[in-house]
């Protein structure tokens, strides 16, 4: 195998892919890029046996074939290359050659045919999304992050739903840990035809790799087939296998109900809560928050530290509520939203506080109070 490539088309995508051969895996093959010749280029594919990426680049390819390496140690080869053209030659026993005129390197590869083979997807019914709407949204999802338990699908997995409407269609992602819940809609006319899918859980670690390859502009296609999720971009694709289980019922939680309704500058509120999170501990994470008659009052008490509290103006009429919340969950919700005033509803002591942007329904998050 032997075929020159240019620095410029290989190093971005070998930079993203570091969080996925950097991942502990039951293999140990996993840390390397499995890299194969065509008749165009090259194929380069790496997998954490639960999300798996392909890619095919242009290059000079002098003779066939496949070769395994280690993907880290590649990047850093090609990343500090002296030249943007770099020719890779495979010797003999799985050794590799990186060269130029002036620089040679060589690595030791390994038997390709230990690599693990990845999902052959066809026959797909894919659907159009805007890029940037799509990395949006999965950042708005993967801010809720849960313990890492298997048995738990719905804490580590993004909730994803085709929903069918008379007037039109949704697209919608749920994220919960158990204390908070957040919802997010793409809305679709009616006329643009979605695929009628049951909903599915994808994996949080696994769409926190994609949003490093999806741009700001330009459109992407998703398809489900198989237990796998699939976003394919021009030459690239990544295949996510699902979780099996099932995601609670969450129309009820979402409900404002007779709720009073604050509306908040997001940015005054937001530094109010990175101040008053300042005491705050693994020990003593919540804060209590008083709404009165026209003011907000917040206090943190942490024994072991000390005491702040903090008041603002806010347009709240009725009778008091004394309430507690864990301010880290507020200040990830107010991070992501774009709207410069948001809307607090909350009904008492026990319900869940929603938490919206102004005049924007269509991301919405919840936070379960704390016991004072």
């Amino acid at each position: 195998m032997k075929f020159k490539i240019k620095k410029q088309d290989i190093v971005d995508i070998l930079s993203k892919v570091q969080g996925l051969t950097g991942r502990k895996s039951n293999l140990a093959i996993t840390v390397n890029i499995l890299i194969s010749t065509t008749d165009y280029g090259i194929t380069m594919v790496v997998t954490d046996l639960e999300t798996g990426f392909e890619g095919q680049y242009p290059a000079k390819v002098e003779s066939h074939g496949t070769i395994v390496i280690n993907s880290r140690k590649f990047y850093e080869i090609v990343r500090e290359f002296p030249s943007d053209e770099i020719q890779v030659n495979e010797i003999e026993n799985h050794w590799i050659k990186i060269a130029n005129k002036t620089v040679e390197y060589n690595i030791v590869g390994m038997n390709s045919e230990d690599f693990p083979e990845t999902p052959y997807i066809d026959d797909v019914e894919f659907f159009s999304i805007d890029s940037g709407v799509f990395k949006n949204m999965i950042e708005k999802m993967i801010i809720i992050t849960g313990a890492s338990d298997e048995k738990r699908a719905h804490i580590t997995g993004i909730y994803f739903e085709i929903i069918h409407k008379d007037d039109k269609n949704i697209v919608r992602m749920v994220s919960t840990d158990g204390n908070r819940l957040s919802k997010i809609d793409q809305v679709y006319k009616k006329d643009i035809k979605l695929p009628r899918e049951q909903g599915i859980i994808i994996p949080k670690k696994g769409m926190n790799e994609v949003v490093k390859f999806l741009d700001s502009v330009g459109m992407v296609q998703l398809g489900i087939k198989n237990n796998n999720f699939i976003i394919k971009k021009d030459t690239e694709k990544i295949i996510i296998r699902l979780l099996e289980g099932d995601f609670p019922e969450y129309a009820d939680i979402i409900k404002k109900g007779a709720s009073h309704a604050i509306h908040i500058d997001r940015n005054m509120f937001l530094m109010m809560l990175k101040r008053m999170s300042i005491l705050s501990s693994d020990n003593y994470k919540g804060v209590v928050f008083n709404f009165r008659d026209g003011k907000l009052f917040i206090t943190t008490i942490n024994p072991d530290i000390g005491e702040s509290k903090e008041d603002m103006d806010i347009d709240f009429k009725g009778d008091p509520i004394e309430v507690a919340f864990n301010p880290r969950y507020f200040i990830d919700i107010l991070s992501v939203i774009d709207s410069k005033k948001v809307i607090i509803n909350i009904i008492d002591e026990e319900k869940p506080c929603i938490i919206e942007g102004e005049n924007d329904d269509t991301y919405i998050s919840v936070n379960m109070p704390m016991r004072i």
